[in-house]
């Protein structure tokens, strides 16, 4: 049963990740207006960042969908999510009114077009896949099947020679 939990949490993860890079990808400006938008890095670093995340996303995402290296995807994958959450908090906390970026677009928004509490759920739910990603890495269907990671226990009774 929790390869199929697995299978299904990549799957979402995975599609996630590469919807989100796939919309900002085609559109690298934006995606660095959208990163410019949160008042967080130097300008030296927008651009790169703008320009770059996409590509990332993307491969993680093509990566949890095959299902070739599940653990290290999906810590990446979590790193990302803890990142956004904590970007898009900052943005809330500092009162600034922008729209994410998280699936293309990004910038300023009126200051009732805020999506901040939807934003921060949503990436949290996906953490909590990442989450289960990264204990339970083996799934159906994967490219490169992971072993279980339970410890196997001995019978009771049983004693190591």
């Amino acid at each position: 049963m929790k390869r199929w939990v697995s299978l299904v949490a990549r799957l979402v993860l995975g599609c996630v990740m590469l919807y989100a890079g796939a919309l900002k990808v085609t559109d690298p400006a934006t995606a660095a207006q959208a990163v410019r938008a949160y008042e967080l890095l130097p300008e030296a670093l927008v651009q790169p960042v703008g320009w770059g995340l996409p590509f990332l996303e993307i491969a993680i995402g093509l990566l949890l969908i095959v299902g070739f290296g599940v653990r290290a995807s999906a810590l990446a994958a979590g790193v990302f999510l803890i990142v956004f959450i904590a970007a898009v908090s900052s943005a809330w906390a500092r009162g600034l009114s922008i729209d994410c970026g998280c699936f293309g677009g990004g910038g300023q928004v009126a200051p009732g077009q805020t999506k901040y509490l939807q934003e921060i759920l949503r990436d949290l739910g996906l953490l909590v896949l990442a989450g289960w990603l990264w204990v339970n890495p083996a799934s159906k269907f994967a490219v490169v099947a992971e072993p279980e990671t339970e410890p196997r226990s001995e019978p009771q009774g049983a004693t190591a020679p």
